[in-house]
């Protein structure tokens, strides 16, 4: 695929980083990328998240977050035949997802474990009878999900107008307070109550010197197997219709994920289980030809993993603030990234640059300069940027935090903490501080501007 092929330019930065916070400013931005040399827009989960704001536990893994379309999408006038037909196509999760709602609602949002059994068991003339009496908000809930499919599509349309493409973000796992757990429960390892009986995590890594514990239900990977991987197969069919490219989050999951036993409150207790990422992805395969996932392949990563990810030809990820500890074999480093992957100064997860060089200790500043080719403090952002940029990785992508030089003000999230994340926003002055022209004659000299 041509995408995955060429060098290209990107910049990191999700919808609700907007100024607004919503789509509304979508057009604005490309047309600054565009002025800019960026080629590749990418961004986090858009999906519905609870209450801490998080891209990555959502109420759907197919619903799009009402909360980024503009107030008044709304009253756009809706073609009736087109919502029927979209309705139709969708119906293997619309419907579902607005009876979840609407059972929700009526609950006062509390988790579908926590229901009367009827509606958590989805016994079938409960839930008949629920939708018959709640038909009309049912209905406004798969309208507001055709008008924000609708609204992304514009502006995908926009941003190929522009020759940039759209990165788009899916979590591995799916939250256990979700429409697909509800719906699907034997897919999930759930017990009769449907609270999970292992969930998801990672050991300690780059990220978390403790582990992370994240609570998601494992997959039933037998029945999923079963049924050819259905639920996967029409997830990924609904991000590759909605983005270009897609970035597969913990990408080692489909190697061997860690399990957790739920009873237990810690990650310590863990361990790997294997998982047939394989056959699904060959499957994947089978009906698509080129896969346009990128894999998220930080953290610790087997030789497995990696034999995983170069048998479908999928890049993984570099990241450069990774790449400046004794181990000249880390992947991290400028001299050991290939053409296969996707090269990151930092991501969501990290400190920005000037963040996390001034967390550094004086040696350690010393030795990230002297790598970089820089001669002080005051040149490191850039430098890495350039460094980014002129990396053998086919894709750069930057986020906009750095390319402000912001510090960790401007973090996106840290890892293990609920408080806090997911709230920056740029403004509109910032950006007009960035001298495009100088950017993307940087861009061009790397090789990135397509022209």
């Amino acid at each position: 695929m041509k995408s995955l092929t060429e060098r290209r330019a990107g910049v990191l930065l999700h919808p609700t980083s907007f100024p607004s916070g919503e789509f509304d400013d979508a057009l604005r931005w490309l047309d600054w990328m565009s002025e800019a040399g960026f080629r590749i827009w990418q961004f986090l989960p858009l999906g519905v998240p609870h209450d801490d704001f998080s891209p990555y536990q959502c109420l759907s893994a197919f619903a799009m977050h009402p909360g980024l379309l503009p107030q008044d999408a709304g009253q756009r006038a809706i073609n009736q035949e087109q919502l029927q037909l979209w309705r139709h196509e969708q119906a293997h999760w619309v419907e579902d997802y607005a009876l979840f709602m609407a059972l929700r609602w009526e609950h006062n949002t509390d988790p579908w474990f926590s229901w009367p059994d009827q509606f958590r068991s989805r016994d079938r003339d409960a839930l008949t009878a629920f939708a018959e009496n709640n038909r009309d908000s049912m209905d406004a809930i798969i309208e507001q999900q055709f008008v924000a499919h609708r609204y992304w599509l514009e502006i995908r349309e926009a941003a190929a107008e522009r020759d940039i493409m759209l990165f788009g973000d899916m979590p591995i796992f799916v939250a256990h307070d979700s429409a697909d757990v509800w719906s699907n429960p034997h897919q999930f390892m759930l017990d009769d109550y449907g609270l999970p009986t292992f969930v998801a995590g990672v050991p300690p890594d780059y990220f978390s010197a403790e582990g992370q514990r994240w609570g998601n239900p494992q997959y039933n990977w037998e029945a999923m197997h079963r049924d050819g991987f259905r639920f996967w197969i029409e997830r990924l069919h609904h991000h590759f219709e909605l983005f270009d490219l897609v970035r597969l989050d913990h990408f080692r999951g489909l190697e061997a994920v860690w399990t957790i036993p739920a009873e237990n409150e810690t990650t310590i207790d863990g361990y790997w289980e294997k998982t047939p990422g394989d056959e699904l992805l060959a499957k994947l395969q089978q009906e698509m030809g080129c896969i346009p996932l990128i894999a998220e392949d930080l953290g610790i990563i087997t030789a497995e993993v990696t034999a995983l990810r170069k048998k479908y030809e999928l890049p993984g990820m570099a990241v450069l603030q990774f790449g400046f500890d004794a181990f000249d074999d880390n992947p991290h480093k400028l001299h050991n990234i290939h053409r296969d992957t996707a090269v990151y100064t930092g991501t969501h997860d990290n400190d920005t640059i000037r963040g996390w060089y001034d967390s550094l200790d004086e040696q350690t500043r010393g030795h990230v300069l002297q790598a970089i080719g820089a001669d002080s403090g005051e040149q490191v952002v850039d430098r890495m940027i350039d460094a980014a940029l002129g990396s053998n990785g086919n894709l750069s992508i930057v986020p906009l935090q750095d390319l402000l030089g912001l510090g960790n003000e401007a973090r996106m999230n840290l890892p293990g903490t609920t408080e806090g994340n997911w709230q920056w926003r740029f403004t509109w002055e910032q950006l007009a501080d960035i001298d495009c022209g100088d950017l993307k004659q940087r861009i061009q000299k790397t090789g990135r501007l397509g022209e």
